[in-house]
């Protein structure tokens, strides 16, 4: 059992979010991919509030940007894991990377298609 399963309660919360802010500060200054992600958010997500589109569609034009940004936190996360168990070229470690670099590809098709059914 890991050590840092121990705590309980508000301390826990508060754990549990100073690790969620490090992993978000890594992907920021670590991944470039994952600052173009939060640029693309910041210009679309505000966008969507001066669309004429319903409360619904909002929320999906808003939450289908918010979806790339996990699925690029999960693939970095993928690769550090890959790279810290072996820099040698294996085709399981790039079966695993080119899956989650499939992932944000599906992910970010998935923000034009929505962003196009809802506006066209």
């Amino acid at each position: 059992m890991s050590p840092f399963k121990g705590q309980t309660g508000l301390k826990r919360i508060l754990n549990a979010s100073g690790y969620s802010l490090d992993g978000l500060r890594a992907a920021f200054n670590g991944e470039a991919a994952f600052r173009q992600l939060v640029l693309l958010n910041v210009v679309l997500i505000p966008l969507s509030f001066f669309l004429d589109v319903s409360r619904v569609e909002q929320a999906l034009l808003i939450a289908v940007c918010l979806l790339a940004l996990i699925v690029e936190l999960l693939n970095s996360a993928v690769e550090a894991a890959i790279d810290r168990i072996s820099l040698e070229l294996h085709p399981l470690s790039k079966n695993a990377k080119d899956m989650g670099s499939a992932a944000q590809f599906v992910a970010l098709s998935m923000i034009a298609l929505v962003w196009a059914v809802i506006l066209l």
